[in-house]
């Protein structure tokens, strides 16, 4: 499981690369880590944030600092990489990938 932290976020695709490269199954928050070679990636929504903030920046328009409320994003985004897995020799079972939001075959 590759954490969340600034260091990290920025070598995603070598991470993946290395995961690979040792088969060895490897999950990340942001969907490029599937992408690019991860087997699953699991997080929050990055547009669903993006859509949180432009509410929360017009709702704050006029006030003052402190004064306005936050949201969080409760939406997750799952997607699975089934090259990878089968590289791995995993099965992913049906009924994940049936939830999955996306699925790279």
């Amino acid at each position: 499981m590759v954490q969340v932290d600034p260091f990290l976020d920025g070598r995603r695709e070598k991470i993946a690369a290395l995961a690979t490269r040792y088969q060895l199954p490897a999950v990340d928050s942001h969907p490029e880590f599937a992408a690019s070679g991860g087997l699953v990636s699991y997080g929050n929504s990055l547009p669903e944030i993006y859509r949180l903030q432009g509410i929360c920046r017009a709702n704050t328009q006029g006030r003052k600092p402190g004064r306005s409320s936050g949201q969080q994003s409760v939406k997750v985004e799952m997607v699975i990489n089934l090259k990878t897995a089968k590289m791995l020799g995993l099965t992913v079972p049906q009924s994940l990938v049936a939830r999955a939001d996306e699925v790279i075959e």
